[in-house]
C-alpha cells in the first residue's frame, strides 16, 4: 500500500484539516482506493520563493491529486496537484458540504476503500453547488453513505412481510426491526408512504415531506453518531443566527 501511495497519484479530497506545529498541516483526506487516511503535509503553511503556501490548495472541496508515504497511522503527503477548481459553495451550501465532510470523518474507518461513495460524495458537492435543492442532495447522500457502511435502509417494503410500501398507508420505523405498516395504537410520529417512496427514488423534496426526511435520516444516523454533537450543525446555527 505505502509504495503504491507513494509512486501513485490518488484522486482525494480534503475533509478537514488543523495546523500542526509552525508551518504543518494535517489533513483528513478521502481517497478513491484507500478510503480516509490522515496526511501530514509538512511545510504546507509556508510561503517558498515568493509562490503561495501549498496549504492554500489543499482545501477542502477542491479535488486533489495526492501521493503520500509511511507505515503509521498518519501518513506524510508526497505530492499534491489540483484536478479542477473547488466547488463554490455560498451561504448555507457551505455548510452543507461541511457537514457532509464531517459525517464522512465520523462515520469511515481508516483505510476502508469506498469508491463509489466518493463518486457519489463528488456529485453531491456539484449539485450543492449547482443550486440544486439541498434537502434532496443532502438525503441521498445520507442514505447512501449508512448503505457504504452496511447499514442500508429498506424504504419500500414492510420489515419481515415484504409488502410493498403503499402510497396511501402511514408507516412506523424500528431502529431495530425496521418499517412496519401504523396502526391505531400507535402514538409514535408516522411516516408517509409516499415519502417513504419519494426517498427510495431519490426524487425531490419538498415542504413537509423535506422535514419528514430529515426527521427520519437524522434518526438512522444517530446510533452510528453517538452523542457527540456534530460541529457543522452548531456552526450553521452561529450563522443562520446572525442578522
Amino acid at each position: 500500500m505505502d509504495k503504491a501511495a507513494r509512486d501513485h497519484l490518488q484522486r482525494c479530497f480534503v475533509l478537514h484539516r488543523r495546523n500542526f506545529g509552525n508551518s504543518s498541516l494535517i489533513l483528513e483526506v478521502f481517497s478513491t482506493a484507500y478510503g480516509r487516511q490522515a496526511v501530514l503535509a509538512k511545510g504546507a503553511r509556508q510561503q517558498r520563493r515568493g509562490r503561495p503556501a501549498g496549504g492554500e490548495l489543499l482545501q477542502p472541496f477542491r479535488p486533489l491529486w495526492l501521493s503520500w508515504s509511511g507505515r503509521g497511522e498518519v501518513k506524510t503527503l508526497v505530492r499534491y496537484e489540483p484536478v479542477g477548481p473547488a466547488a463554490e459553495l455560498p451561504g448555507k451550501v457551505l455548510y452543507c458540504g461541511f457537514y457532509l465532510n464531517e459525517l464522512l470523518v465520523r462515520l469511515l474507518r481508516r483505510s476502508d476503500p469506498h469508491e463509489a461513495l466518493f463518486a457519489f460524495y463528488s456529485a453531491t458537492l456539484d449539485a450543492l453547488a449547482a443550486g440544486e435543492e439541498i434537502e434532496t442532495a443532502l438525503r441521498g447522500f445520507e442514505l447512501n453513505l449508512l448503505r457504504e457502511i452496511g447499514y442500508a435502509v429498506v424504504l419500500d417494503r414492510e420489515a419481515g412481510s415484504g409488502r410493498p410500501v403503499a402510497p396511501g398507508r402511514d408507516y412506523v420505523y424500528e431502529q431495530e426491526s425496521g418499517l412496519r405498516a401504523a396502526g391505531a395504537e400507535d402514538g409514535r410520529r408516522t411516516l408517509s408512504g409516499e415519502l417513504l417512496l419519494t426517498l427510495a427514488a431519490g426524487e425531490p423534496l419538498n415542504g413537509s415531506a423535506a422535514r419528514e426526511a430529515k426527521w427520519l435520516t437524522r434518526r438512522l444516523l444517530a446510533p452510528h453518531l453517538g452523542e457527540r454533537p456534530l460541529k457543522s450543525r452548531e456552526l450553521f446555527r452561529r450563522w443562520n443566527s446572525n442578522p
